[in-house]
């Protein structure tokens, strides 16, 4: 979907005030310690799709949609007082797992077998004479 000026600000806006409304207006214990890593507007601004994340395994990712699901008409009353659309877009929530693939990435990173490491230092060292 292509993004313009006008919603790449409003995604912008959208994940602020959600982060707040989560942080300071639910009170949800499911949904502590969540974090609202991106949000995309429709072009028709009235379907967001918002993404989060939370520390934990497949369960803990479980608990938080159900939380999200059960919260979805407060956090989208709340998100409409805040903001100034004609419209409260529909709120789709999704797990954002880029946070836990990075992570994995990192720890494959740091197990690389030290003989992969000395071949690919010495053929940088080889390239450099």
């Amino acid at each position: 979907m292509k993004q313009t000026p006008r919603t790449r600000k409003l995604n912008e806006t959208l994940k602020e005030v959600l982060a707040s409304i989560l942080l300071d207006e639910v009170s949800d214990p499911r949904l502590e310690f969540v974090t609202v890593t991106v949000v995309r507007i429709a072009p028709d601004l009235m379907v967001a799709d918002v993404y989060v994340t939370a520390h934990g395994g497949d369960e803990r990712y479980a608990e938080v949609l159900d939380g999200l699901e059960s919260a979805k008409g407060r956090i989208r009353a709340l998100l409409g007082k805040r903001i100034s659309l004609r419209f409260t877009p529909e709120l789709r929530f999704h797990i954002d797992d880029s946070v836990d693939e990075g992570m994995r990435i990192g720890e494959a990173l740091k197990n690389v077998p030290p003989t992969l490491l000395r071949a690919e230092d010495d053929s940088s060292e080889e390239a450099g004479e």
